[in-house]
C-alpha cells in the first residue's frame, strides 16, 4: 500500500514539474553576462590629465565589452520551392500465326492466329514550397569577446500572457563594423545566428509527448 502511494506522489510530482517547465531550446547558453571589473588606476595628484576619470569626447557608444548590450533587429524571410517531374511509357505487342503444316497432330489449331498487347504508363509530379517570415527585435548581451574582436552575444525576452509566456531568444556572432546607429544590428549580419520563437502555452504542450509515454517508447521497439 505504501509503495503504491509513493508511486503516486512520484508521478504527481514529474507531472508538476513538467508543467513548470521552460521550453527547449537551440540558443547558446548563457543568454546574459556581467561586465568584467577593471582595476582602477590611482590619480596622479598634480596632474592634469586623470587616467581614471578620462573619457573620450568624440566616444561612441558602441557594444565592445563583455557586460555591454546592443538590439537585435530581426527580419528574417525564407522562402523555398521545389518542383519535379517524370514520366515513363513501355508498350509491347506479339502477333504469331500457326501455319499449316503436314503431318502434324493437332490440326484444329493450325492457321489460328494470336495477338496479345500490353502498355504501360507512369506519369509523377510534386511541388514543394516553404516561406517563413519572423520580424522583431531582442537586446541582447555581449557574452565574449573574440581574439579578432568579433562579439559573441545572446539574449532572452520573456512576454508573460494570460495562457502562458513566450520566449524569444537569439544567438551569433556580431562583427563590431555591422553595428549601426543606436547600437543596432540587423540579424542578417549576425555569424551563426539561432532565433527562435517559443511559447509555454497548454496548446503548445499538447504537441508534446508525456513523460510517461517517452518512459515507455525509450525501450520498446517500435
Amino acid at each position: 500500500m505504501k509503495t503504491t502511494r509513493a508511486i503516486g506522489m512520484l508521478g504527481l510530482l514529474l507531472g508538476l514539474a513538467a508543467c513548470g517547465t521552460t521550453p527547449s531550446t537551440i540558443v547558446e547558453r548563457p543568454t546574459t553576462a556581467r561586465p568584467q571589473v577593471t582595476a582602477g588606476q590611482p590619480p596622479g595628484n598634480g596632474a592634469i590629465y586623470q587616467a581614471a576619470t578620462y573619457r573620450p569626447l568624440f566616444e561612441d557608444r558602441r557594444a565592445r565589452h563583455v557586460g555591454d548590450v546592443l538590439t537585435i533587429v530581426i527580419n528574417e524571410r525564407t522562402q523555398a520551392g521545389k518542383q519535379a517531374s517524370s514520366d515513363a511509357s513501355k508498350s509491347g505487342a506479339v502477333d504469331a500465326t500457326v501455319g499449316t503444316v503436314a503431318g502434324l497432330p493437332l490440326k484444329m489449331f493450325q492457321g489460328l492466329g494470336i495477338n496479345a498487347e500490353a502498355s504501360t504508363a507512369y506519369d509523377d509530379e510534386s511541388a514543394l514550397n516553404s516561406s517563413n517570415t519572423f520580424s522583431g527585435s531582442v537586446t541582447v548581451t555581449v557574452i565574449e569577446v573574440l581574439p579578432n574582436g568579433n562579439l559573441v552575444v545572446a539574449g532572452e525576452k520573456q512576454i508573460g500572457l494570460d495562457k502562458g509566456t513566450e520566449y524569444i531568444r537569439l544567438s551569433g556572432v556580431v562583427q563590431p563594423d555591422t553595428i549601426q546607429a543606436g547600437n543596432t544590428v540587423s540579424s542578417a549580419k549576425v555569424a551563426d545566428a539561432r532565433i527562435e520563437y517559443r511559447s509555454s502555452a497548454k496548446f503548445d504542450k499538447a504537441e508534446v509527448m508525456n513523460w510517461l509515454g517517452r518512459f515507455f517508447l525509450s525501450f520498446i521497439p517500435l
